[in-house]
C-alpha cells in the first residue's frame, strides 16, 4: 500500500493541469464535478472474440493489481471526503468490479460502454450524444462519477487515459485535473 501511495504523489505532483495537488482536492470537495474513471487494470486490449456482455468470465477482467487499484480509487474519495452522489458505470465486468471495489455501489449506463470493438464501433455517435444530453440534465450540484473505457473518454474529453486514471472536469467538460493511480 505504501508503495502505492508513493506512486500516487509522484503522478500527482508531476501531472501538469490546471490546478495543483493542492487545488484538485479542494475543488472535488465543492462538489458539482464530472470525474471520469478509467476501468482499473484489466490486461490485454479489447474484448475476446467470444465475448458475452452477460458473461463476465468472456470477457477481460481486473487482475489482482486491479482490484487492489479499484480499492486505492475509492480510499482516496473515503480519506479525502470527497463526496459523491451517483456512481455510474460501463455495463463491461471491469468498469462494473472497478465501481465495487472502489465505492461498493453503482448504477449500470449503457452510454459508458466501450464501442472500441468493431462490433460496437457503430455505437459512439448515439452513447456521446447520450451521454452528453444525461450531463445537460444533471444538476450539477454534487459529484458524480463515470467508470467507462479509455475510447468513451477520448471521445468526451480528447485525451488518453491509463487504466485506473481519475479525470475531473467541471459541468462543461474543461479538464480541472488527472489523477493517475497506476
Amino acid at each position: 500500500m505504501k508503495k502505492l501511495i508513493i506512486i500516487f504523489l509522484i503522478h500527482i505532483f508531476s501531472f501538469n493541469s490546471a490546478y495543483s495537488l493542492d487545488e484538485i482536492l479542494p475543488s472535488l470537495k465543492e462538489g458539482g464535478k464530472i470525474i471520469f474513471i478509467r476501468h482499473a487494470l484489466a490486461p490485454g486490449n479489447g474484448d475476446p472474440e467470444n465475448f458475452d456482455l452477460n458473461d463476465c468470465s468472456t470477457q477481460r477482467n481486473l487482475n489482482q493489481r486491479g482490484i487492489e487499484q479499484s480499492k486505492f480509487i475509492g480510499n482516496i474519495f473515503n480519506k479525502n471526503q470527497i463526496k459523491i452522489k451517483d456512481v455510474f458505470s460501463s455495463e463491461w465486468c471491469r468498469c462494473k468490479d472497478t465501481a465495487k471495489f472502489a465505492f461498493k455501489y453503482y448504477q449500470t449506463f449503457s452510454a459508458l460502454n466501450s464501442f472500441y470493438d468493431i462490433r460496437f464501433e457503430a455505437n459512439e455517435a448515439k452513447q456521446i450524444i447520450q451521454l452528453k444530453e444525461f450531463i445537460n440534465q444533471w444538476n450539477g450540484k454534487d459529484n458524480i462519477i463515470f467508470v467507462t473505457h479509455f475510447v468513451v473518454i477520448s471521445s468526451m474529453l480528447n485525451i488518453g487515459t491509463s487504466s485506473g486514471e481519475i479525470v475531473i472536469t467541471d459541468k462543461n467538460l474543461n479538464i480541472i485535473g488527472s489523477i493517475d493511480t497506476l
